[in-house]
């Protein structure tokens, strides 16, 4: 293997106290990874402890976990980011509670290789080690350690050590590339200060790689912080990546502020959340089953969180996963196909766990079986069939690439090219919402909503049938789960483009629509614009024109708007109007005077169209409001002369 070959691997111990997990490291090593003074005091590890070893062309993080079941949060803290483990049988106890515990654990966590350590065994004969080895294959059996390597080793003679070290070289070459996101992802698991420096967290980098000076997310508080220095099992380095242990040196957060259950990733790749979609199974060792509504401690990554159990379909007889969700107490990051384990805190047992299959998600009802079958899609082993969910799901919010890298469980550098083949073949589909932004959005989903604004508009035709055409903003208020009216605007211009609406700027209508109107409601229609345009520039004010209406005063500002849309009036001011013929030849006497570059006062224009200031004031303003004229001071001067046509 060259050295560009070289490969950073996290590998764990597992198992029951005092069966020398610890002293099997330190016979690895050379270091000791109780680094606390009460487990020196006791001789009984509590929390995590670190090593590193060498083994050629791989490099290995050393993660010594507690094995005492007090201490099991501390002992998933230290599993979750593991790649391989060690678990380790002591000769002379053989198999222990903890031992089947932290084995199920692992295989919960999906851990896909490891080897089997019988320590101490300087202790017994090799009969007595035989029948050890016989009840540790029983043990194994269908899990991925069944085929594991059985090493026997004695820390304190070191009998075995160097076998054991071929094993986990052996171990090392078999592992397949962990598919990696490209961007940076690590569980803080401790922090600490040190003089000068301040704070400083440490963790295995699940994904990605930071270097000094890079700009870092801490979540679920989302602070933005930098890296200013990087240690790397002692040694000062200047970037860290994939299945090694780092130490981060952050500028922009105190110490007291980062913590166990952290996260720092690259800006724009985790969101928080309170809810995580799911599979979920229960553990072969479970004394009780997971129940619905069930409040439970779950670990994810370095956290710890109470959660309530939702599920989305039945228990399958079969123990396969079902798709369920978490409701979480406190906000966390996760990442599409990241485990979980859940466990009941009192009694303490572990009772399922499973992986993360949305890691932002909004509650799904159980009845609810068109989201229960596109979550459903997110188990697919196909990248595509997951982007797919995952931009269903996301709807309306814009299809960000580090998001969605999250979401679906694709590679960065994957989620581009996937887009476009989607994009390409009609899946996806490009909406402008304003001169300079375009956004792409599942195509079933455009479907879905422009289906929604033709009855939307049809519901509004029938409620106002007089109207020749529905305002924009009263057409995407029908649709408040839009973000805003950008949206719905690029909808209805889609709509109209393929000739299923008639639009202008203002106002929408279904291209088949006609105005119905009573013989009675047309014959005041009439009169409404007979009496505007005999007003010239004078016309009815709102009340007059409502008198005018007599006992269908009512439908009078329907008519109104009908005869507007019909450019048959023109509106100067709100319920004022003005008689189109009208208005266009006082803009023109206007332009007209205004040409050789004279301004314009109040009292000019109320002369120039024969009007009182009652109307001669709105009309000025109408004509600035259209840019034929612009108001200096308090006269008026010829803006654009255009206009007029």
């Amino acid at each position: 293997m060259a050295a560009s070959d070289e490969r950073d691997l996290v590998l764990g111990t597992a198992g029951h106290i005092d069966h020398g997990k610890t002293a099997l490291v330190r016979a690895l090593s050379g270091v000791d990874a109780d680094r606390l003074p009460e487990e020196k005091a006791r001789g009984v590890t509590i929390d995590l402890g670190f090593a590193a070893l060498d083994l050629g062309p791989f490099r290995l993080a050393l993660v010594d976990v507690p094995g005492h079941e007090r201490f099991i949060r501390n002992m998933l803290a230290g599993a979750s980011g593991l790649d391989l483990a060690m678990l380790v049988v002591a000769a002379d106890d053989s198999v222990m509670p903890q031992t089947r515990e932290h084995l199920e654990i692992l295989s919960l966590l999906e851990l896909s290789g490891g080897v089997v350590v019988l320590t101490k065994c300087d202790l017994a004969d090799a009969s007595w080690l035989d029948l050890v080895e016989d009840e540790v294959r029983d043990l194994t059996r269908g899990t991925f350690l069944e085929s594991a390597e059985i090493v026997r080793v004695s820390a304190t003679t070191g009998q075995g050590v160097d076998a054991l070290k071929a094993a986990l070289a052996r171990l090392c070459a078999a592992v397949p590339d962990r598919r990696d996101s490209g961007l940076f992802r690590m569980a803080v698991d401790r922090s600490f200060t040190l003089a000068g420096l301040g704070a400083v967290a440490t963790g295995t980098v699940a994904s990605g790689a930071a270097a000094v000076g890079d700009e870092l997310v801490l979540h679920p508080e989302g602070r933005a912080v930098r890296v200013r220095g990087l240690h790397r099992h002692g040694r000062a380095v200047e970037r860290i990546g994939r299945g090694s242990r780092g130490a981060f040196n952050l500028v922009g957060v105190r110490h007291e502020e980062v913590s166990r259950g952290q996260v720092l990733a690259a800006p724009g790749y985790l969101q928080a959340t309170r809810v995580l979609s799911v599979e979920v199974r229960e553990s072969g060792l479970a004394p009780r089953p997971l129940r619905r509504r069930g409040r439970y401690r779950v670990h994810l990554g370095t956290a710890e969180v109470a959660a309530s159990l939702a599920m989305l379909e039945e228990r399958p007889a079969d123990g396969s996963p079902w798709l369920a969700q978490l409701l979480l107490a406190e906000p966390v990051v996760a990442v599409h196909g990241q485990p979980f384990v859940v466990r009941e805190e009192s009694p303490p047992a572990t009772l399922g766990g499973g992986r993360v299959l949305q890691p932002v998600a909004r509650r799904i009802r159980r009845r609810d079986r068109a989201s229960v079958a596109r979550l459903d899609r997110l188990r697919s082993p196909d990248p595509v069939d997951r982007l797919r969910a995952a931009l269903a799901f996301q709807g309306l919010e814009p299809a960000d690439d580090r998001a969605l890298c999250c979401r679906a469980g694709v590679a960065l550098d994957e989620v581009g090219p996937i887009l476009d083949r989607l994009a390409a073949a009609g899946e996806l589909v490009a909406v402008s919402i304003g001169p300079r932004r375009t956004i792409r959005l599942p195509a079933e989903l455009v479907d879905d909503l422009e289906d929604r604004l033709l009855r939307a508009l049809g519901r509004l035709h029938e409620a106002r049938p007089r109207l020749s055409a529905i305002p924009r903003a009263r057409l995407a208020a029908e649709l408040p789960d839009l973000p805003g009216e950008t949206l719905a605007a690029a909808l209805i211009d889609r709509l109209a483009a393929r000739g299923a609406v008639v639009a202008d700027p203002r106002a929408a209508a279904l291209a088949d629509f006609e105005p119905r109107l009573s013989q009675g409601e047309r014959r005041l229609k009439s009169e409404l614009a007979d009496a505007i345009r005999a007003g010239g520039a004078s016309p009815p004010d709102p009340a007059e024109l409502a008198a005018l209406g007599g006992t269908r005063a009512a439908v009078v500002p329907d008519l109104l708007a009908l005869l507007r849309d019909e450019h048959r009036l023109v509106e100067i001011a709100p319920g004022l109007f003005l008689d189109s013929d009208v208005e266009a030849e006082l803009r023109r006497k206007v332009a007209d005077r205004l040409a050789d570059g004279s301004a314009l006062s109040m009292g000019d224009l109320r002369d120039l169209v024969g009007t009182t200031r009652k109307y001669a004031v709105p009309l000025g303003e109408h004509l600035d409001r259209v840019g034929l004229t612009r108001r200096e001071g308090d006269v008026r001067l010829l803006n654009d002369a255009s206009i007029i046509k």
